[in-house]
This record gives C-alpha cells, structure tokens and sequence, in this order.
C-alpha cells in the first residue's frame, strides 16, 4: 500500500510542476511584453550612465518595468560602478546580488538608497 500512495505522491509532483500549455497569441503577448521591458530599462541604463537619472530615485520609487531587474545590474549602469564596487556596495548593505529590486525589503531599500546618496554627493 506504501507503494502506491509514493507513485500517486510522484503523479501529482509531475503534473504540478509542468506549465500549462499556452496558445500562439499568449505566446506572442508575452514575448512583446518582455521585449518591450527589455527595451525600457536599456533606455533607463543609457540615462543612468549619460547622468539623466539616478539610481536612488529609482530605487526609492521604481517604475513597474524595474521590479524584476537585479540591483546589482542597474548598479553597473552608474558611472564609475564596476563590479567590485557594486558587490561592496551590495555588501555593505546586505542585499544578496541576485536580488531584484522588487523583491528589496524596506529595509534593505532605505539602507541603499542613503548609501548612494551618500556616495554620489
């Protein structure tokens, strides 16, 4: 009787962790979606880099198409941010380099943003 509840156990896991199919026209939408992100934050990392914006402001109040951007990216944007500086600075403030600025706790966030600030004036 163990054996069969393990192989029902595994049937469910299976068919949980397969996605469900999606048409040609969804398939399609979310390629334009995701194309049309990448596009804005190219455009947010040239102000960035050309000065037009800055990244606390950003941090503070992202746009909806930054929520899943990694921080440790648009640190890199900045002038003078290399890879080294950008993970002490993640360091400093004990944000993992793989986090997305949607996913910052408020914490986390505050902490940054007076960093940069403090950095840049």
């Amino acid at each position: 009787m163990l054996a069969i509840v393990a192989s029902a156990t595994e049937k469910n896991s299976l068919a949980a962790a397969e996605a469900p199919e999606r048409s040609k026209l969804q398939r399609m939408e979310a390629l334009e979606r995701a194309n049309q992100i990448r596009s804005q934050r190219a455009k947010l990392k040239r102000d960035l880099r050309a000065g037009k914006a800055t990244i606390d402001r950003l941090l503070e109040s992202p746009p909806e198409y930054l929520e899943t951007a990694k921080v440790f990216d648009l640190l890199l944007a900045v002038p003078k941010f290399g890879r080294v500086k950008a993970n002490k600075i993640l360091q400093q403030v004990r944000i993992s380099p793989s986090k997305t600025v949607g996913g910052l706790s408020d914490r986390q966030r505050g902490e940054l943003v007076q960093l940069l600030r403090s950095r840049t004036r």
